[in-house]
């Protein structure tokens, strides 16, 4: 099993496992229209199931084996803001895929940045991950952004790639290996 040591705390942001207690905070982001625009299937959320969700992410507190994922609470002292996450995609080719989320109103100021940069941090230095990639739909410009920031580079435009809303819809793939991340560092 894999977790970091909680709280992982940065100049700004204390990242923790999601707890039943933050339904108020995710569900004031998950029920935004404009938080689940890029999301794959998802639409604004009720209440109901931004209870659902918090369950499911605080029960992903650790990697335990391939296909499990890390969730973990982006929180400042405004409340829960965000999430950021580790799936693990192959223990053999230590291979993880970076996500995230952030509420809208705390956008612009590199909060996304700080905590991705914190998990990639723990990833590649305690777990001993090799390659870290990140997908997100071609339209959405400020997560291509974010994974630029972060020293990922562009690895793939997959056109057409993927149906999303009931239209297929373009694919950008960024990725980082752990020596540019350690180079990046210093």
């Amino acid at each position: 099993m894999y977790a970091p040591t909680y709280p992982i705390r940065t100049a700004r942001l204390t990242l923790r496992p999601v707890t039943l207690d933050d339904l108020d905070d995710v569900h004031a982001y998950q029920r935004r229209s404009d938080v689940v625009r890029w999301m794959r299937g998802a639409g604004p959320r009720t209440r109901e199931q931004s209870r659902a969700s918090v369950r499911a992410m605080a029960a992903e507190d650790a990697l335990r084996a391939e296909g499990d994922c890390l969730t973990l609470a982006i929180a400042t002292g405004a409340g829960v803001i965000g999430t950021v996450e580790l799936v693990w995609r192959s223990r053999p080719d230590r291979t993880a895929e970076l996500g995230y989320v952030l509420h809208p109103d705390h956008g612009g100021r590199g909060l996304a940045t700080e905590a991705a940069t914190a998990l990639l941090d723990w990833g590649f230095g305690e777990l001993g991950l090799h390659r870290v990639f990140a997908r997100c739909h071609a339209g959405n410009e400020a997560s291509a952004r974010l994974m630029s920031r972060l020293g990922m580079r562009r690895e793939a435009h997959h056109v057409r790639s993927y149906l999303f809303r009931g239209e297929w819809a373009d694919q950008l793939v960024f990725a980082i290996l752990a020596d540019e991340w350690r180079a990046r560092a210093r």
